[in-house]
């Protein structure tokens, strides 16, 4: 099922559908190769592999995808998405910000918003997430977030260049 994109806010973002016209701003973390490190997508070399990703989100199943808007000055900060994992009947999500938005809080506040958001919407009980053993504060959004270590386990790059022992976190509602 190909969900519709809603917007919504917290104290300090606007979660907003991504369209090409975004394709500048994204490539502003896209393109960072220290943004990029630990992500499954290899760093976007120009603007043309990010033009081509926003234009693929229209077409993703199961999954929400939004652009983090911070709301103070209207910039595009980030993106993030969750997504419900049909064989495993769980939800998991993901997040990207900006080098110079790390540290802010950001990605805790969008991951509560995108959890709640399918909770809310979609009676959601269980949920996923891993990162990089070396990105400790990965790690700690998912504990704001309400998660717990879970074990350890392994992903990969989507081009195959990398493979990352990783921290896998668990949170089930009742």
């Amino acid at each position: 099922m190909i969900f519709e994109i809603p917007t919504i806010e917290t104290e300090r973002l606007i979660l907003r559908p991504l369209d090409v016209k975004d394709a500048e701003s994204v490539f502003e973390w896209t393109g960072d190769e220290k943004v990029a490190e630990y992500m499954i997508y290899q760093c976007h070399k120009n603007i043309e592999v990010t033009k081509e990703w926003l234009s693929s989100l229209d077409t993703l199943e199961n999954e929400y995808t939004w652009g983090f808007v911070r709301k103070s000055d209207g910039k595009l900060i980030g993106s993030g998405g969750i997504r419900f994992r049909t064989d495993e009947n769980v939800w998991s999500f993901g997040y990207n910000l900006r080098y110079d938005c790390w540290g802010q809080g950001y990605a805790t506040e969008s991951t509560r918003c995108m959890i709640k958001y399918v909770v809310e919407n979609h009676n959601a009980k269980e949920f996923i997430a891993e990162h990089a053993v070396d990105n400790l504060a990965s790690g700690r959004v998912m504990e704001k977030c309400g998660l717990v270590f879970d074990g350890y386990s392994e992903y990969t790059k989507f081009d195959g260049s990398r493979t990352f022992k990783c921290k896998v976190y668990h949170m089930k509602l009742e």
